[in-house]
């Protein structure tokens, strides 16, 4: 962008068109604006901090969109990096507004971690969502008694007033998958999550009968990985990918971790992961022979 002439249809003006994501997506690409500013007028983040009244680290929090974003900070960046068309610099203050309202997810603040809500931010702004996973059915897949399950096994002295405001939240999350211009869903379920019985028996039943419900979705695909396709090569763990609408967004590998969570973004890291999440997939049974493999499982219990 430059400050003599503004786009015609510049990526600011069209993500505010979209708002896809909540204010999580929009402080990301925000932030992906103003560093592109500071990059290509040859200001180090040192001396954008400077400019408003902060360190270089505050101003790689904003250009990762980490942080929220005050609208005199943002006039004073636009002002160092030389834009000066008031339209293009009113879209820019515009989209910090937007970036500051909270998204559904603020009234469940009181359960919810700020790793998390990245997380939760992203899944509304993405095209597709491919996931690994190796102990738990995927949260967006889960029933209400198989996430009270789960619930209960990660926060052991939590209240029961605190186990429902959690499976609230996951159940309130799900609905992006039945909203128009869902994203799509592509989970790939290790046979190990399907064998343990969390809930017990009559809650196993009623997952695995969710499963198969779900897989009918035309935006859903659901592989298994069964035992008999021996080791896989998936980091050890669960692995999810997100890939957006927004073009300015790049790819994003989600690792969750016991109390906290890696974003990955740089291309070299998200290609490594893209192969083995290839891998696992071709390893897998197909969607149809998945349906097949749950049906009979649904049997055991």
């Amino acid at each position: 962008m430059t400050s003599a002439q503004p786009e015609q249809d510049s990526p600011v003006r069209r993500v505010l068109a979209q708002p896809r994501g909540g204010p999580t997506v929009l402080r990301i690409v925000l932030g992906t604006h103003l560093r592109r500013l500071r990059e290509a007028s040859g200001i180090t983040r040192e001396a954008a901090g400077d400019a408003i009244r902060g360190s270089h680290a505050k101003i790689s929090r904003l250009e990762l969109g980490r942080v929220g974003y005050k609208e005199r900070d943002v006039a004073d960046l636009l002002t160092l990096y030389g834009v000066q068309d008031e339209t293009q610099r009113e879209e820019f203050l515009t989209l910090a507004r937007h970036a500051n309202n909270p998204g559904w997810w603020h009234k469940y603040s009181d359960v919810l971690p700020s790793w998390f809500e990245t997380l939760l931010g992203m899944e509304e702004a993405a095209s597709l969502i491919r996931t690994y996973e190796v102990q738990f059915i995927p949260g967006l897949l889960q029933t209400a008694d198989y996430a009270r399950a789960v619930t209960r096994l990660g926060h052991a002295s939590a209240s029961e007033a605190e186990i429902e405001r959690r499976v609230a939240l996951r159940m309130r999350r799900q609905e992006l998958l039945s909203r128009p211009q869902a994203p799509r869903l592509w989970a790939v379920i290790d046979e190990a999550a399907l064998r343990r019985p969390l809930g017990g028996t009559a809650v196993m039943r009623e997952q695995i009968q969710h499963l198969l419900q779900v897989a009918e979705q035309p935006n859903v695909t659901l592989q298994v990985a069964p035992f008999r396709i021996g080791g896989l090569a998936a980091a050890g763990g669960p692995v999810t990918i997100l890939r957006f609408h927004e073009p300015d967004l790049p790819d994003i590998v989600y690792l969750e971790q016991l109390t906290s969570a890696l974003y990955l973004d740089k291309r070299s890291e998200v290609e490594t992961y893209m192969v083995v999440m290839d891998r696992l997939c071709a390893a897998a049974e197909t969607n149809d022979r998945t349906a097949g493999f749950l049906s009979d499982l649904a049997k055991d219990y």
